[in-house]
């Protein structure tokens, strides 16, 4: 499955790239599966994309959580919460 994932705002800056495109096997249907291809990378990696950690996703433009299903080919991209004040 070939996906094209961005980073934003803090996130970009913490993991030190804002796009990247991925390979991940046929057998990743979901959000939570390229979490964890992700976390497995280790270091900042997985401390910047653990569970509870605050950030928000987005499959092909449109809100997702980590059982939202995901196609070859999607866009998936992660940023931090928006706040306001």
């Amino acid at each position: 499955m070939q996906l094209q994932l961005r980073y934003f705002a803090g996130l970009r800056e913490v993991l030190g790239l804002s796009a990247e495109q991925v390979t991940l096997p046929a057998t990743c249907s979901c959000v939570q599966d390229i979490l964890a291809a992700l976390r497995l990378r280790g270091g900042i990696w997985a401390e910047a994309l653990a569970d509870g950690a605050a950030f928000r996703i987005a499959v092909d433009q449109r809100m997702a959580d980590a059982s939202s299903p995901v196609r070859s080919g999607a866009e998936v991209a992660f940023f931090p919460p928006v706040t306001g004040g």
